[in-house]
């Protein structure tokens, strides 16, 4: 699929949002892409999916013994991953504030592991997620995502495959331009 391809699948499914949002990352922007949205056709999430395996190299691919995401944003996008690599798919959640396996989810020792998440912003979670598995006995070959809003600067310690780059611009909480600070502000992520 093509950037513009994603984006219209983005668009048509209403979630290419335009406001005042306060990102999980802590930083603010115009726009914020709802991945639940464009997720919540299962048709859809599979072409999606699909379209991610495409973009990993055969030497990850063949490698390959599980994949993880971590909770919310990454379940769905990491549920279709592992329908599209023919792989179990599990995912972490954070009870206490870290993420751990939970649910009976165990991942084997050494066992090879793609981490799927829906978007990147700084790569907070996505580290945070890549050392849980690495606590929980695995170890992490790549992280795919259906969006890269970092503009390609994200360092993840292992190699990045997302779906799409975009460059809408983040702010810090001192730098909110005025014209968006006049938004009230709206937090979708999902961590508190």
């Amino acid at each position: 699929m093509t950037q513009d391809e994603v984006l219209e699948e983005f668009r048509a499914s209403g979630a290419l949002l335009e406001g005042h949002y306060k990102l999980s990352s802590g930083r603010h922007s115009g726009h914020y892409l709802q991945c639940a949205r464009v997720l919540m056709n299962p048709h859809r999430a599979a072409r999606l999916a699909e379209a991610l395996g495409e973009k990993l190299p055969g030497e990850i691919l063949d490698s390959l013994d599980a994949v993880v995401s971590p909770a919310m944003g990454g379940i769905i996008i990491g549920h279709e991953m592992g329908r599209a690599l023919n792989l179990d798919a599990m995912f972490l959640e954070r009870p206490d504030g870290e993420f751990h396996l939970r649910r009976g989810f165990a991942l084997k020792p050494g066992a090879k592991v793609l981490m799927v998440e829906d978007v990147v912003t700084t790569g907070l979670s996505s580290r945070e997620a890549i050392a849980a598995v690495a606590r929980e006995g695995g170890e992490v070959l790549a992280e795919v995502a259906l969006v890269d809003r970092s503009n390609g600067k994200v360092d993840l310690g292992v190699p990045f495959y997302p779906l799409i780059d975009i460059d809408f611009p983040t702010y810090a909480e001192d730098e909110v331009p005025a014209h968006l600070a006049e938004i009230p502000i709206t937090k979708p992520g999902s961590r508190k």
